[in-house]
């Protein structure tokens, strides 16, 4: 008997003659996220990859809790690879599943403390058995019938309910034997990597994190811009979108981020520029200048956190004159998605209050009273003329400072 790691894969079955390509991305994302935990073996059969370590101490609560946050994971469970012998079957099921009773706190306390057990003191339970090596002389349902009672007969505490059981059993039969009770569910998506690379428009708010998020689980690669006001916006705004982005990284599987000193721009369009027009033209600039950093990093589109109508910025008319400022694709994934829905996962997903601390970004500095919000093209432009923008941008892009987190 070994202990594993069972992992899941779901869309990546529907790729056809690509899916050899996103299988051996999703097992190098694995192997990254294993990284310092100790040697293992990962292997791959039968849509499923199977994590063997190499060494008694391995951490599995680390281990797991790295692997659910890997796009393109279904699920993942902690398994024992028992030779597929059903005699030998029998007697690890049998150590497993009193081991996992005993988990749950025994029979009578267990129900009424966790509500874990019915009436009686007894934990229900159900075998489910697969099959995938024909060979083995029992087919799933007999394996399922036989397995179950000799559970039943062997381990104190137990009785049969097949259709609302407090516990699974699962039984999986290859060419050795994998046997558990808990599927521990993932994000899903396809592997990072799979789907080229994006820049990230990266604020201190709640949005753009989500935004980012969004687009890796797509398996797109990911690389932020930040644009940091200093010294109208501190130090500690910056660390904070520092910490959003190691966040992320943890999906993401690493992140380079590029700060732009945007204190200049910003100076200049608040000084030449008219009020109603200021985050039009600013977001008209951030837009070009992470256009710039994208194509010199390799990234073929922008990302932002932009949710129509959210704010003056994001009307269908700010929108149109903001993307008039690019030529690269830009993904909105929030665009028609409401705050609250936002923040859901961004709770889920950690960021939430990290982006709620209350620290300003560039965005909320300089920030007019009565802002446009059906802004015209040939009046933004009017207005940029009077900036020398080529210069500005340049400037910004030359001194952008670049940090790899996740490494």
């Amino acid at each position: 008997m070994k202990k594993v790691i069972l992992v899941r894969y779901g869309e990546i079955m529907l790729k056809g003659l690509n899916r050899p390509a996103f299988e051996d991305r999703l097992i190098r994302n694995i192997k990254r996220s294993l990284n310092g935990l100790g040697k293992t073996t990962v292997s791959r059969s039968q849509a499923r990859i199977y994590i063997e370590p190499e060494q008694d101490d391995f951490d599995f609560e680390s281990a797991v809790s790295r692997l659910v946050r890997v796009f393109g994971i279904v699920s993942v469970s902690i398994v024992w690879k028992v030779e597929s012998d059903f005699e030998t079957i029998k007697k690890h099921s049998a150590e497993m599943v009193r081991d996992y009773v005993a988990k749950l706190g025994g029979s009578a306390a267990a129900g009424r403390e966790s509500g874990q057990a019915n009436a009686g003191g007894k934990v229900s339970f159900k075998v489910e058995s697969k099959r995938g090596n024909k060979r083995f002389p029992l087919e799933s349902p007999e394996i399922s019938r036989q397995l179950g009672g000799y559970l039943l007969k062997n381990v104190p505490g137990l009785k049969v309910d097949v259709n609302d059981p407090d516990f699974l059993f699962f039984v999986e039969v290859r060419e050795y034997t994998y046997i558990y009770c808990d599927i521990i569910p993932a994000f899903g998506g396809l592997p990072v990597g799979t789907s080229g690379k994006g820049m990230l428009l990266l604020s201190g708010g709640i949005d753009s994190p989500v935004a980012g998020w969004m687009m890796a689980k797509r398996g797109m690669e990911i690389e932020a811009v930040h644009f940091h006001t200093y010294p109208y916006t501190s130090e500690r705004a910056k660390d904070k979108v520092i910490s959003l982005a190691k966040i992320l990284s943890q999906y993401c599987q690493r992140i380079r981020l590029h700060i732009v000193p945007f204190t200049e721009i910003q100076l200049e369009i608040n000084d030449k520029c008219p009020a109603e027009y200021l985050t039009i033209i600013m977001r008209r600039a951030m837009m070009r200048i992470a256009e710039r950093i994208a194509a010199q990093n390799g990234a073929i589109a922008l990302i932002t956190g932009e949710s129509l109508g959210q704010v003056a910025s994001q009307t269908a008319e700010a929108i149109a004159v903001t993307n008039n400022a690019v030529s690269m694709p830009v993904f909105r994934p929030l665009i028609g998605m409401d705050k609250n829905e936002v923040v859901e996962i961004a709770r889920k997903i950690d960021t939430y209050e990290t982006s709620i601390l209350p620290y300003e970004d560039c965005c909320t500095v300089f920030v007019a009273k009565h802002p446009k919000t059906k802004p015209k093209l040939e009046e933004a432009k009017e207005y940029e003329s009077r900036l020398d923008l080529e210069e500005l941008i340049g400037r910004a892009v030359r001194d952008t400072e670049t940090l790899d987190i996740g490494d």
